[in-house]
């Protein structure tokens, strides 16, 4: 019964986001240059404590339900793009999470508190960087001007009841996923106006608003009008559109507003990005390319010279080849481009899976401890370092890097689950079912998170400030699901 309520919890999700990403809300400004003041508008609907609140929750329940992709360096790539771009936002009011779906859509979206996804697919389609930043700076906009807060505003005087039963239903579910169904099942029948899409004024301002960040942040502002174009004539003959145009319309009108804007900015013309280009080698070779297909993509795009920058080309190729099962190939080609960029994450972290692969954990640890001691707490470093002292049987090095590395990454999925590896291989059961805690509750799943505190309880044995710290760890999940449970 359980799962069938998780399945029908994705679902009410799924229309939140739909419902997220396509906030809508009239309004008109005299000044088109000026931005709204928004500090006071939508607070009654959404404080933004309780938006952050909300956001974390629907984090927790995308993290067990949604494709999302726990890929180190892609996540530092995409992290410290959305960032070059936030610290050039007007009402910022608090820090941005930006992660990685694994679809073949050409979509983003964005929801409470800050979280924007980006699909694999958008950067598959995108052929530089200031396309992408183009799109991470619209779902930016959508976030700082408070458009979901503000379509609530609006909601709520149109139809209160049917909103708190929508919102309150997707946020019962992780507490009572029997429950919360029933609530969004009420909501979805009594609101179907929540799927709807942003509506032009809202598209006019997030255009406006991130085309202009996209400046500030140094990237080339007619980004947006190319992408645009490009998406304009890949599916100008398609019955039906991608993600990306169904909640975002675009028309020849929007096509050029977008270059009208970019013209009011300097022009920019930037060097291929090495970054963008490696990400993209990246997200294709292991996600969106069938592995036998990526094999032969990128033999003929190195052979015939087919690409953009030749060493994100020849990462590709090693990424296929490992793919492929065929590491003495995919070993050689790294080695090149090791030696030509030796303090590359990017190849560091596939050297470190080809030594894994060959069975040499030590040769892999080895080679990363300078690195790790010069960028400590650095996600793909300690990731990879982590990993392979637990192939290598350093299980105790393992931990403390882990522990170290969630002094300052609470949060971090990945990290949590090879920490209760670590734990698990050294016999610490009670260090394994408290990772495993915390794993479930990253996944909403606290029901099952506190089922795992209390067997790490039980492992204490006569350490009563270990038994302290559980029983403190269980009321503040407990808190939780309280605090979900009266919004």
């Amino acid at each position: 019964m359980r799962d069938k309520a998780r399945k029908g919890l994705k679902c009410g999700l799924l229309m939140m986001a739909c419902s997220l990403a396509a906030v809508a809300q009239d309004a008109s400004y005299t000044d088109k240059n000026a931005l709204p003041e928004i500090g006071v508008v939508a607070s009654d609907a959404l404080p933004l404590d309780k938006e952050m609140l909300i956001g974390d929750a629907v984090m927790r329940q995308m993290r067990g339900q949604a494709p999302i992709i726990g890929d180190p360096v892609l996540d530092e790539y995409l992290q410290d793009l959305g960032n070059r771009l936030v610290i050039e936002a007007e009402n910022s009011k608090f820090p941005f999470e930006f992660f990685w779906v694994n679809n073949k859509a050409i979509n983003a979206f964005a929801f409470f508190g800050g979280h924007i996804g980006v699909h694999t697919g958008l950067i598959h389609n995108a052929k530089n960087e200031s396309e992408l930043a183009s799109v991470l700076a619209h779902e930016i906009a959508h976030v700082t001007q408070r458009h979901l807060a503000r379509r609530m505003q609006a909601q709520q005087r149109a139809a209160p009841i049917a909103l708190a039963t929508m919102l309150g239903g997707v946020l019962l579910a992780m507490a009572d996923p029997q429950a919360g169904m029933a609530a969004i099942s009420a909501g979805q029948a009594t609101s179907a106006q929540m799927q709807i899409d942003y509506t032009r004024s809202n598209e006019q301002e997030a255009d406006r608003i991130g085309i202009a960040m996209l400046a500030r942040s140094g990237f080339d502002p007619n980004g947006a009008a190319t992408f645009f174009s490009t998406l304009a004539e890949q599916y100008r003959m398609v019955s039906r559109p991608p993600a990306r145009l169904l909640s975002h319309p675009l028309t020849e009108n929007r096509i050029a507003d977008a270059r009208n804007r970019a013209g009011d900015f300097p022009p920019v013309r930037l060097a291929p990005s090495l970054s963008f280009q490696l990400a993209k080698a990246r997200v294709m070779a292991r996600y969106t390319l069938d592995k036998k297909y990526s094999l032969d993509y990128y033999k003929d795009a190195v052979e015939k010279r087919d690409y953009v920058i030749r060493e994100a080309a020849l990462y590709g190729l090693a990424l296929s080849y490992l793919r492929n099962e065929n590491v003495s190939e995919a070993k050689a080609v790294m080695d090149t481009l090791l030696q030509g960029d030796p303090e590359n994450l990017f190849y560091l972290d596939v050297v470190t899976d080809i030594s894994l692969a060959m069975g040499n954990a030590e040769d892999a640890v080895e080679r990363l401890r300078p690195h790790l001691a010069r960028t400590p707490r650095n996600q793909v470093l300690a990731l990879n370092q982590a990993n392979a002292m637990i192939q290598g049987g350093l299980y105790l090095e393992a931990i403390a890097v882990l522990k170290d590395f969630l002094l300052v990454h609470p949060d971090y999925e990945i990290a949590h689950q090879l920490l209760s590896e670590a734990y698990k291989q050294s016999k610490n059961y009670k260090g394994m079912h408290q990772s495993k805690a915390e794993v479930m509750a990253l996944n909403g799943a606290y029901e099952r998170a506190i089922d795992e505190l209390q067997f790490a309880y039980n492992f204490s044995g006569d350490n009563h400030l270990d038994k302290q710290r559980i029983r403190a760890r269980i009321k503040q999940f407990r808190d939780d699901v309280e605090r979900l449970k009266r919004l």
